[in-house]
Order: structure tokens, then C-alpha cells, then sequence
């Protein structure tokens, strides 16, 4: 407790001998749960790649407005995976961001021996992709965008090829995936 000295004087209390020690692992504070981090377990399931990142301006009255857009591929190398897009003020919170959008995209991909179960072309803009199925051992013959996808999708042995000249990694990320959503495999489940 706090001592009063002779002259009268009283100091003022720090602080350190009126609060009781918390417990660890109790009581984490406002808007959390007792559950203990069920975000954190969603998360590491996941892998997630950066695709693109650039800088963009927006022209208002006031001047060019600056921010950053991310291209964030996530996926689980068991079928699941999703491209998101966002922006932010810095380079952490678009990343962060896209990474949220793109875990909230998932779609099921069609696996079926380590690679797809059919030739499939799809387009998104002006981006054409081709994908087709290898024997095994044949490995990822890809690129760019369409690498980063399939690696995280699950899917070993590919081959594909950008049709169109686009150079554009979210316009190729976005045609590789509706690629992915047209495979159909004529094996039933168990």
C-alpha cells in the first residue's frame, strides 16, 4: 500500500500495487471469444502468394489520391483455391486485404490422378488460357499466373498455354481460374 511520510506528503499511486495479476491464457480483452483463436487455425490451413502489386492513383478535385492493389492467390494444395483483389493505403493493408478476399473466393477444383481430368479453354477479358492434362511425373508446364494457381490448387501435372498476348497477371489469374471452375470429372465420389 502507499506510505504517507512524516512531512505530510502522499505520493500517488503507480498503478502496480492496486491491480491484481491476470492469469494467462484468460480474459483477452474486448471482442474476442473464449474460443481461443479459431481465426489463426483458418489461416494456417491456407498458403497464399502474392501475384501482383501496383500502385494506383485516383484524380480528384483536391489532387491524385495514391493506393496500392494486391493480386493475392490462397490455396490449400488439396483442391481448394481462390484469387482475391483489393486495395489499401499501403502495400500491408492491400496485401492483407486481398489475402481476406481471396480465402473468401474458394472454389473446388477437379483433381483426378495429380492433374485435371480434361483439356479446358477459358477467357476472362481479353486473357485466353489453354490447360491440359499430363501423364504423371510430367511436372507444372506452366507460367506466370497460371503456376502460381495450379501449385496452390493441388494439381502436379499440367501443361498450359496463354493464348492471347495478354501480359496482364490478375486478367490470366481470372481466366485460369474459370478454367478451373469448368472441369467436370465423370468419376463419382465415394
Amino acid at each position: 500500500m502507499v506510505e504517507q511520510k512524516k512531512d505530510g506528503f502522499k505520493p500517488m499511486p503507480t498503478g502496480e500495487e492496486r491491480v491484481p495479476q491476470r492469469k494467462p491464457g484468460f480474459g483477452h480483452g474486448f471482442g474476442r471469444s473464449f474460443g481461443g483463436g479459431r481465426r489463426d487455425q483458418i489461416k494456417d490451413e491456407f498458403e497464399s502468394k502474392l501475384l501482383d502489386l501496383a500502385r494506383v492513383t485516383r484524380v480528384t478535385g483536391g489532387g491524385k489520391r495514391m493506393s496500392f492493389r494486391a493480386v493475392v492467390v490462397a490455396g490449400d494444395k488439396k483442391g481448394k483455391v481462390g484469387v482475391g483483389v483489393d486495395k489499401g493505403k499501403d502495400v500491408s493493408q492491400a496485401i492483407e486485404k486481398a489475402t481476406r478476399a481471396a480465402k473468401k473466393n474458394l472454389i473446388m477444383v477437379t483433381i483426378v490422378n495429380e492433374t485435371i481430368p480434361h483439356e479446358v479453354e477459358a477467357k476472362a477479358g481479353p486473357s485466353r488460357i489453354l490447360l491440359k492434362p499430363q501423364s504423371k511425373g510430367r511436372g507444372l508446364v506452366a507460367g506466370g499466373a497460371v503456376r502460381s494457381i495450379c501449385d496452390l490448387a493441388g494439381i502436379k501435372n499440367v501443361s498450359s498455354k496463354i493464348l492471347s498476348g495478354s501480359k496482364n497477371k490478375l486478367n490470366n489469374a481470372r481466366a485460369t481460374m474459370a478454367a478451373l471452375k469448368k472441369l467436370k470429372s465423370n468419376i463419382k465420389p465415394k
